[in-house]
């Protein structure tokens, strides 16, 4: 069963009461609970509660707290990603996968090569903010991440402690060739569009001195390079 986040104010001594409209839906429409039954729910100071429902009326749920505990499935870095937008399914895919693997936000960045229309990427954002928010009840997260509005790379990466740009076929380092990322850092993950980042992009990355990167000699489709290179980042950086 997936968790459900609460807000700290709804806790009186060991019950929690919820009544907001969304998560009662979902848990005695669509779930259907029983009295007696258990429930996982998680507040906004990422405390995790281990619940047994005692009561269901027609507008509210109340759950008895078995357990309580701080939250440990969170990173213990800050990663985000800034990725080019994708078509359809498949950026749903991303924004899903990357909120598993614990991003802190996304940044939906406008390359030279975006395949999607700036009208149409905002119009998209409230969804991904939503598939986000799904994802993070599936995965239990301690939070749920932020989809930000539609930028550039040069917008934002004022904001980041590291910039890592995934690139294929111009680059020849990876990720066990840099510096480990201490946990202090802010760090910004940057994917490019199916066609790949211009030639004024990659002059850009350089001029910055961002660190340019290969996933190896396989050549990956956009969405799966943001599944493999972040799965990296945490394979390497988080043991």
């Amino acid at each position: 069963m997936p968790h459900f986040f609460i807000s700290s104010k709804n806790i009186n001594e060991n019950i929690i009461t919820i009544n907001d409209a969304q998560n009662y839906n979902h848990i005695a429409r669509s779930l259907r609970v029983k009295k007696g039954e258990n429930l996982l729910l998680i507040d906004e100071k990422q405390i995790q509660y281990e619940t047994r429902i005692t009561e269901i009326s027609k507008s509210e749920i109340k759950a008895e707290i078995q357990n309580s505990y701080k939250s440990l499935r969170k990173l213990p870095f800050q990663l985000y990603l800034a990725q080019s937008p994708l078509k359809s399914d498949a950026q749903n895919f991303v924004i899903e996968k990357a909120t598993e693997l614990g991003v802190n936000g996304i940044y939906p960045i406008y390359t030279d090569n975006c395949a999607v229309k700036k009208d149409v990427i905002e119009k998209k954002i409230p969804k991904w903010q939503k598939i986000m928010y799904e994802a993070s009840k599936q995965c239990e997260r301690a939070d749920i991440p932020k989809c930000y509005n539609l930028t550039t790379i040069s917008d934002i990466i004022g904001n980041f402690d590291r910039k890592i740009v995934f690139c294929e076929r111009i680059a020849d380092k990876t990720l066990k060739s840099i510096n480990k990322i201490n946990n202090s850092e802010k760090v910004l993950v940057i994917i490019g569009p199916e066609g790949g980042f211009s030639s004024k992009e990659f002059q850009f990355f350089e001029e910055n001195n961002m660190e340019m990167l290969t996933l190896g000699n396989l050549i990956l489709k956009a969405e799966t390079a943001v599944t493999v290179g972040l799965g990296n980042i945490i394979y390497e950086f988080t043991s």
